[in-house]
């Protein structure tokens, strides 16, 4: 998966693509590879571009998430993209497990502060950002609660800090939950937004197959 690309679409204004678990969205002192030069690679090698290849990050998934991103390919579709994500026009919505969960729907409201270490936590108004999102479940299984999250705002960890804060921590959370070796189940499944350039809703739906999420597999196309 890290050097074949999965694309869910293309033209010369964008490209989305599905990021694999594990794999970083850009750069960073890791030097590990990442999802913005996986996308240029694939660009200049499919269409024999000389030179460098603009790609245009305009916003990530944390390193063990999976899911959809969509990158621009000229920096007037970076510029226009960036802007609907300010003004909340780029909806994303996530599966996530979790264990043990007692409400069965919800909205989650708090202030969040990334730290220096790379944390994110929990604050309060002065000293943070405002955070929130929507959950619903969609299948609970043993003591295992399959969830659909709307995103309102993007912050640094956002889902996974708001959950694990009220004592409910991601399934395979190794950062906010318990040290294991299980895989982090958090899936960006869907994806909307306009198209910087045709100003048509553009709209992406993928399932997980993978670790816990194969538990639930029979329910997805019911969601």
């Amino acid at each position: 998966m890290k050097d074949k690309l999965r694309v869910l679409y293309e033209d010369n204004h964008i490209i989305v693509v599905l990021k694999p678990c594990n794999i970083l969205s850009q750069s960073d002192n890791t030097e590990d590879i990442d999802m913005l030069s996986i996308v240029k690679k694939y660009v200049k090698e499919k269409y024999k571009k000389p030179g460098n290849v603009y790609i245009g990050l305009v916003h990530r998934l944390d390193r063990p998430t999976s899911g959809i991103m969509v990158f621009a390919r000229t920096s007037k579709a970076a510029s226009r993209l960036s802007k609907q994500i300010q003004n909340h026009q780029m909806n994303k919505s996530y599966l996530a497990v979790i264990p043990n969960l007692k409400e069965k729907e919800g909205t989650l409201i708090d202030y969040l502060k990334r730290e220096d270490n790379g944390n994110t936590i929990v604050t309060d108004k002065e000293n943070g950002k405002y955070a929130e999102l929507n959950y619903k479940l969609i299948k609970e299984k043993d003591n295992l609660s399959l969830i659909k999250i709307d995103l309102i705002t993007g912050r640094h960890h956002q889902i996974r800090v708001q959950f694990s804060s009220r004592g409910f921590p991601l399934y395979g959370d190794q950062r906010y939950g318990e040290e294991n070796k299980k895989q982090l189940a958090l899936f960006c499944y869907k994806l909307e937004f306009i198209h910087p350039v045709k100003k048509e809703l553009m709209s992406y739906t993928i399932y997980p197959d993978y670790g816990i999420f194969n538990e639930f597999k029979e329910c997805f196309n019911e969601e």
